[in-house]
């Protein structure tokens, strides 16, 4: 053991015990463990395999946990430490120096060394530039940009040795630092131990070379657990600590600054990570993009089928109101209320709040001309019903108001009319049709209504209501008035003003009345419900996608588990580690989410170019919600194996 006249010493191990469980057994790798390291040694602990050496200097370096005992880092014991409090330790005090050298094989020599510098939120200028001096002082300053891949062993483990110097290094720890390199190699990077030692480093060296441990001040044998012997080497009387200091309490980097590059490594690790798995990252957004795609164009689909309705609504004016006899729909008494007249639409029509009034009676007939028959529906109307409904002249002219006072025999029809009762080149203005028995003279013919609800192969034609009731019908009353109101005017307003006007003229309340705007906030309503329907089924999608991406997301922190132990070991958090996990699960999300909204654009594109009839109708707030859900997705399913990966032990995920 030191000497107790020296300083306290840097390292103090009292009691030391470590075991691991063997199945039904437990094994104890570390008994009773006293020892003592103080700062400027080189000290070698040796051991055949198995006996705890690596053990031990893995709980020295704060990379494992004993089971009992304590453990004093300059005077303050380790179990009194948290996770982020022994990272610092890894990151401000000490270096690590690997027999597999565990760097990071997607990054460059230059960018190895500056991890631990990152974590320290060591300025980039600042850190940069260390990690090149380093480096052009261990002899690699022509292979910087070269991946640990194009170096040899002995020059990959001289990038680890700049990465444990990159924070300062007080205390290195080396582990076999030769065992994989060739006799002329282990000799360099004995060398360069050597020369640390001398500007006051604390080297501890675990080898099975006794060669190699007489470079060291102190030899400590370790055998089953215990040590055995701890005497100096002929090198401890030639060496000096005399620069030898204890730990130096570091200023941690910090700052917006500090936190943006640790961000900022997260971030590229996270691309690198997706891009050398580009298949798997794909089929993992494959889940994102079809919950995506599917819940916008849903909505997409049922905002653009609802605009179809309203708009055909609209056409017919949803500014509209029908009069009906009778106290309600389904009132089997209404066809026996008689007091709805024609004088009823002319008082209405000269409302102010009425833009046009039109009564409306109706019968079918048999229509003929010549050896064409047809079914028609008669429909007796005013001269204004043209304007109340919009309908839109494509031949000749509609009949005027000295048609319907004169009960003339004029008739407008319908296209369907038209291309049954006329040939194809016959022009139908002024020909006579017979409905009944009744002879019509064609006034003009109406254009196509894509609006029209109901069968399209219905045949219409329109005459003056005077003409129907007296010479048809032989009825004095009529089925029912439309009055189309007036723009500035609400409906309820002028619904109001109808039953108070027809309510004086009738002494009673003997009619009821319907718009299209009671039928817009139906189909309004019906659509809304079936898009958040198929929407939420749509979503189960996203679901899916959500758990895939939290299974790869599994496999890749199983996969990259020695990655996550390098990065503890030179300091990073378990913030950290959290950070670039979430990341990556977020940015596979995000891209998904972005790939399902160009996939949902890309089916309303070709919806617009086939002609289905209506269009997908997108909107700025589903697509910023779909954003909203991929980054929901990213966090809420990643946060899991982010924090698995978190959680992992730093020496069960380098021996991984």
């Amino acid at each position: 053991m030191a000497d107790q006249s020296q300083p306290r010493p840097l390292l103090c191990v009292r009691g030391l015990r470590r075991e691991f469980p063997a199945g039904e057994q437990t094994l104890v790798v570390l008994d009773g463990v006293d020892l003592d390291i103080h700062a400027g040694e080189l000290v070698a602990i040796i051991g055949q395999s198995g006996s705890g050496k690596s053990t031990l200097m893995n709980i020295l370096g704060c990379l494992d946990q004993p089971t009992a005992g304590t453990y004093q880092v300059d005077g303050r014991k380790t179990a009194d430490m948290d996770a982020d409090e022994l990272a610092a330790l890894r990151r401000e005090h000490f270096g690590f120096i690997f027999q597999r050298y565990h760097l990071l094989n997607e990054l460059s020599a230059i960018s190895n060394v500056e991890v631990p510098a990152i974590y320290a939120g060591m300025p980039s200028a600042s850190r940069h530039t260390r990690a090149a001096q380093l480096l052009v002082r261990l002899g690699l300053g022509d292979r910087m940009d070269h991946r640990p891949g194009e170096l040899s062993g002995g020059q990959q483990q001289r990038v680890s040795i700049a990465r444990a110097l990159m924070n300062g290094g007080e205390v290195i720890f080396a582990d076999e630092p030769t065992g994989a390199l060739d006799t002329q190699s282990g000799k360099e990077v004995m060398k360069i131990l050597g020369e640390l030692h001398a500007e006051g480093h604390t080297v501890v060296l675990v080898t099975h070379d006794p060669a190699v441990a007489e470079h060291a001040q102190r030899i400590i044998e370790i055998s089953d657990g215990r040590i055995v012997s701890d005497r100096p080497t002929r090198t401890a009387a030639m060496s000096s600590n005399g620069a030898a200091q204890p730990l130096a309490a570091q200023a941690e980097g910090g700052g917006l600054q500090a936190v943006r590059d640790r961000f900022g490594e997260a971030f590229r690790m996270a691309l690198r990570a997706m891009n050398a798995h580009r298949m798997r990252t794909f089929l993992t957004m494959l889940g994102i993009i079809i919950g995506i795609a599917s819940v916008v164009s849903v909505v997409a689909l049922g905002t653009g089928a609802r605009q179809a309705i309203l708009s055909n609504i609209a056409s017919l004016g949803t500014n509209t109101i029908e009069i009906y006899p009778g106290a309600g729909f389904g009132d089997v008494r209404a066809a026996q209320v008689e007091t709805l007249t024609p004088s009823d639409s002319v008082a209405l029509a000269g409302q102010p709040f009425i833009d046009s009034a039109t009564p409306g009676v109706a019968t079918t007939a048999t229509a003929m001309r010549g050896n064409r028959t047809a079914s028609l529906q008669i429909h007796g109307v005013s001269e204004q019903y043209f304007r109340v409904r919009g309908l839109e002249l494509g031949e000749g002219s509609f009949f005027t108001r000295n048609a319907v006072d004169g009960y003339q025999q004029v008739a407008v029809i319908d296209i369907n009319t038209r291309n049954r009762l006329f040939g194809p080149g016959e022009d139908p203005i002024g020909r006579i049709l017979l409905a009944g028995n009744v002879p019509l003279r064609v006034a003009g013919v109406t254009k196509k209504d894509s609006a029209a609800v109901g069968d399209g192969s219905v045949l219409s034609i329109w005459v003056p209501y005077t003409t129907v009731m007296a010479r048809m019908l032989g009825q004095s009353h009529v089925s029912s008035i439309t009055v189309r109101v007036s723009d500035a005017i609400s409906m309820q307003a002028a619904e109001a003003a109808i039953s108070r006007v027809l309510g004086q003229r009738h002494g009673t309340r003997d009619f009821y009345m319907s718009n299209n705007a009671q039928i817009r906030r139906s189909i309004e309503q019906t659509t809304g419900i079936l898009t958040m329907m198929i929407s939420s089924i749509a979503a189960i999608a996203l679901v899916v996608g959500g758990i895939g991406v939290m299974n790869i997301m599994l496999v890749s922190v199983t996969e990259r588990t020695r990655e996550i132990g390098v990065r503890m070991a030179v300091g990073a958090r378990r913030g950290d580690i959290l950070q670039q996990f979430l990341i990556e699960s977020v940015l596979v999300c995000l891209l998904g989410g972005v790939l399902g909204i160009v996939v949902a654009l890309g089916l309303g594109l070709a919806m617009e170019l086939a002609r289905v009839g209506f269009n997908l109708v997108f909107s700025f707030a589903s697509i910023l919600a779909a954003f909203a859900c991929s980054s929901a997705i990213g966090v809420g399913f990643g946060f899991l194996p982010a924090r698995r990966a978190a959680q992992l032990d730093p020496v069960e995920a380098l021996i991984r």
